[in-house]
């Protein structure tokens, strides 16, 4: 039977505990499981069976999240890791070499820009950032040391939305995956295996846990990309000698990529996911669809507020109808924009740092995707290590403050908002 979104959110990968009856999934705070005789750790440790080993490599808690999130997204499988950056750099990993590149769009998180344009240097990647508002130089952008094109659903922190199938269309095109980060859409705004994404990753940290209180990452595999076509992706299409030359695509086909995710990349990179962390994010994950219509609601009401507000020089928000993304909300977010946005004020960079030391319901910190609201001023924070030109292509200029809003009573929002305004102005 095909399930709703919000009976898939409460129920999926989960079953009531065989020992104890448990109904809510059980904490499995173990680092090791029995076997039952030396034939059962031998096809454990061939991949020949599936189980549970090690809990850097598997956890029950961690494996009912990792179902439910495929669910959710629509996916054949899914890996869960330490942090979204974690998840980052697994979903490349089995894709990338030394002097491969995958081709970014600008308008990403600042770490994922530090990340793409620095950090994985150290592997020999590279990173190509192109603006991917234009589709034509995504393209011309591909050669042939590309192994994938990069991209966030809804961008952090203006709220941009991606023409997702356009940019697939080219991958597709190319015969690359396309990576699609959907953290600030989640799945219940967008699924982007629906318009052609590869792998969806996430920051389990913002709205699929939405209480602040863990750091965690997830990779979703479509299942649908032909590892073996192009010769491109050895390290999924020919023999792992780790592994007694098993070739994954060739043996396990539509979850390839999630079982070397596993198997490969968490028994060597070791960005595990703590059962703790998976707990947390199941609990959060069960009112996803509540909260984000609440995210919705409010941030429509106060972007509209503010866009009429005379210090504020402009909104991002996609959910308005002067948004040069408007009409990509149908087509790409149809149950609505998010809760993330950017506002420009007028007073530039100072007046952006007494807005924000002004606001009192507002929480300043380097997150988003909360049930509180928070506020932070990009440029000298989250997006600090840019150059000028990398913050204003990333929409987190000097005089941007991004806003996540929450799920308050919106009416107390806009207080907060107008009195911090008047303070950073007077």
């Amino acid at each position: 039977m095909a399930y709703g979104f919000d009976t898939l959110q409460i129920h999926a990968g989960a079953r009531p505990d065989p020992a104890t009856g448990a109904r809510q999934t059980p904490i499995y705070q173990t680092t090791a499981y029995v076997f039952r005789d030396a034939d059962h750790a031998a096809a454990l440790f061939n991949l020949q069976e599936v189980g549970y080993i090690y809990s850097r490599l598997t956890n029950p808690t961690v494996a009912v999240l990792q179902e439910r999130v495929a669910a959710l997204e629509g996916g054949a499988g899914a890996v869960c890791c330490s942090s979204g950056h974690a998840a980052q750099i697994m979903a490349l990993f089995p894709l990338m070499g030394p002097g491969k590149n995958v081709i970014a769009s600008t308008r990403l998180y600042g770490g994922t820009v530090t990340q793409f344009s620095q950090t994985i240097r150290r592997f020999g990647w590279s990173a190509k950032f192109v603006d991917f508002d234009d589709i034509d130089a995504v393209a011309a952008a591909i050669d042939d040391d590309t192994r994938a094109i990069f991209c966030e659903s809804i961008a952090n922190p203006g709220g941009y939305i991606t023409d997702l199938d356009a940019v697939a269309e080219v991958a597709n095109g190319a015969g690359l995956p396309l990576i699609v980060d959907n953290t600030s859409a989640t799945p219940y705004l967008c699924r982007p295996i629906e318009h052609g994404a590869t792998l969806v990753v996430h920051s389990a940290t913002k709205y699929l846990t939405g209480n602040g209180t863990v750091t965690g990452g997830v990779i979703v595999d479509s299942g649908t990309f032909d590892w073996s076509a192009s010769g491109k992706f050895p390290s999924l299409s020919e023999p792992e000698p780790a592994y007694h030359g098993l070739k994954f695509h060739e043996t396990f086909g539509p979850l390839a990529f999630t079982f070397h995710g596993i198997a490969v990349g968490l028994r060597d990179l070791g960005m595990t996911l703590n059962p703790q962390a998976a707990h947390y994010t199941l609990m959060g994950i069960e009112t996803l669809s509540l909260r984000m219509e609440r995210h919705n609601e409010n941030a429509k009401i106060v972007s509209q507020w503010l866009e009429k507000n005379k210090h504020v020089d402009a909104v991002t928000y996609a959910g308005l109808p002067s948004s040069p993304y408007h009409d990509r909300v149908a087509r790409i977010c149809p149950k609505g924009a998010g809760g993330l946005f950017t506002i420009a004020l007028k007073g530039g960079y100072e007046a952006c740092v007494k807005f924000v030391d002004n606001l009192e319901l507002f929480s300043h910190v380097a997150n988003l995707g909360d049930t509180r609201s928070l506020v932070i001023h990009s440029a000298s924070t989250t997006h600090r290590q840019l150059s000028p030109e990398q913050q204003e292509a990333a929409g987190a200029g000097p005089s941007v403050v991004r806003i996540s809003i929450g799920i308050e009573n919106a009416d107390d929002l806009i207080a907060d908002l107008e009195q911090a305004l008047e303070k950073a102005h007077s």
